[in-house]
Order: C-alpha cells, then structure tokens, then sequence
C-alpha cells in the first residue's frame, strides 16, 4: 500500500508542482470558459487528458517510441498557446461541440506525458510499471480535478459577485496564460 501513496503523491505533485506550471496553465485555460453546469464535460476532457498523459509515460517507460525532449518541452507550452487561442478568437463556446475537442485533448496529453515520462521510467522498475502507472494517473487525476474545481469556482465568484462579463473576463485571463505560454514555448525553442 505504500507504494500506492508513492505513485499517487508523485502525480499529485507532478500536477501542482510550481517548477512545472504547465498543466495548471492548460487547466485553467481549458476551463475558463465554462461553469459548473459543463461539469461533465470538463471530467470527459481531464480524463481524456490523463489518459493521454498515462498512454505517453507508458510509451516513454517501455521505449516503444522515442521522442526527442527538446521537441516535446517546446510543444508542451504549444498546446496551452492552442488552448488560449481557442478563447480569444473563437466566438463564444463555438467549440463546445464536436469530437475534435475530445481528440486534440487527448493528443496534448500524449504530448504533456512524454515531458514526464523519461523522470517516471527511471523510478518505476519493469515489475511495477502499469501498477505504477495506474496510481500516478490517480494522483495527476485527483490534482487536475482540484484545479478545474478552483478555476470554476473563481469563475462563479467573478461572474456572479463581481459581475464582469463572461467574454472580457475569458479574455483578460487566458492573455495572461499565453504570455506565459509564449515564454515557456521561446524558452524552449529546440532550434
């Protein structure tokens, strides 16, 4: 059982980790345009997202493809700029709809995992892998469902107290994560 705790603190922590913002600036710019009534699909898309993630650090832990982590640290801070895009030049909630969303979620977490999973593969041995996996992706899962929590809450509170509008609030918010982005992404240009 403690390696349970193990794997599931290192999830938890690998999402929260202030080193390594990227996915709480995913998160919030993923969120940010909904309230709690889209609750269910926010969970879809975190778990399509974790999911994604998991099937990455597997990949990575087995050496069943090779990615180069220049490419991935620099496309990683790509898809929280796609993210934000998506808030700013889209007419409001246009993207709601469709299964592309349920894709391109799934793909950024591939994405977002193999950051991770040369870190994962040096502490979980041959033996322990899809059990380690499985409660790595519990700890990343219960730490994502925080944040969205969090950021629909700060929704709620703006948009019902303070009464700024939806669409200028969206706006204000997800500029700020994509100039974080965009430094994240500059910061790590692989060329």
């Amino acid at each position: 059982m403690n390696t349970f705790w193990f794997y599931f603190d290192l999830g938890f922590d690998h999402v929260l980790d202030l080193g390594g913002l990227d996915h709480f600036y995913f998160l919030v710019a993923l969120s940010l345009p909904f309230t709690f009534k889209n609750w269910r699909k926010l969970l879809l898309w975190v778990s399509l997202f974790t999911l994604g993630h998991s099937l990455s650090l597997l990949v990575t832990h087995f050496e069943w493809i090779k990615i180069n982590s220049q490419w991935v640290e620099f496309l990683i801070p790509v898809t929280i700029c796609i993210t934000c895009f998506s808030i700013l030049f889209q007419k409001e909630h246009a993207y709601l709809n469709g299964i592309w969303i349920n894709l391109i979620t799934l793909f950024f977490g591939l994405i977002h995992g193999f950051g991770f999973g040369r870190y994962f593969k040096m502490i979980a041995n041959e033996g322990e892998a899809v059990m380690a996996l499985l409660e790595f992706a519990l700890g990343v899962e219960f730490a994502q469902i925080l944040i969205v929590i969090f950021v629909l809450m700060i929704n709620d509170l703006v948009l019902r107290f303070f009464k700024i509008q939806s669409q200028k609030w969206q706006w204000i918010i997800a500029s700020m994560v994509l100039s974080q982005a965009i430094l994240m992404a500059s910061n790590n240009w692989p060329f």
